[in-house]
């Protein structure tokens, strides 16, 4: 189990956001219904709080090990960034316990949301990851389009190429 859990979290797949055979694509995050999850303070939050920023959606888990390696590259882009309009959103599918736990000793600068446990794995198909492969992160423009999409760690290189010229925009 174990084993199959790491080939499942650590499996990448980068793809820009596109249109599905057989019907109609949603390219904008604001057309999808609405993301409304409590963070870990019990406070709900709507996605569409965060609109006109660039957002990196990131579905994660304590569990996943490729989680928790990209997680403090996202710290440091968000304290360099955020100034110039990102805002990076962690959607926990685990325990709250073990959310809070992490984001304590970790110091996450980023909201941390918790997806409802019945919820989680239709949360990730809405999203685009039918799989339900972790960690999986979706770049939304400010005007809401799905810009991209991946499945796994999401890199420097990445954040630079696909998330950097949209803080210029």
């Amino acid at each position: 189990m174990i084993a199959l859990t790491f080939i499942v979290c650590s499996f990448s797949n980068l793809s820009h956001a596109a249109p599905s055979k057989g019907k109609q694509a949603i390219s904008n995050a604001w057309e999808l219904p609405p993301l409304i999850l409590n963070d870990l303070n019990g406070q709900q939050h709507n996605l569409y709080e965060w609109h006109g920023k660039v957002i990196m959606l990131n579905f994660w888990a304590t569990w996943c090990g490729p989680c928790l390696i990209e997680i403090p590259d996202f710290i440091d882009f968000q304290t360099r960034y955020s100034e110039q309009g990102l805002q990076i959103i962690g959607i926990g599918l685990d325990e709250e316990r073990k959310l809070r736990n992490f984001v304590r000793t970790t110091g996450v600068n980023y909201p941390i949301l918790q997806a409802d446990p019945e919820l989680q794995y239709s949360l990730l198909k809405q999203w685009g990851n039918p799989f339900g492969i972790l960690p999986f992160t979706v770049v939304i423009a400010k005007d809401g389009h799905l810009v991209f999409m991946q499945q796994g760690i999401l890199s420097q290189e990445t954040f630079d190429t696909i998330v950097k010229p949209l803080l210029q925009q």
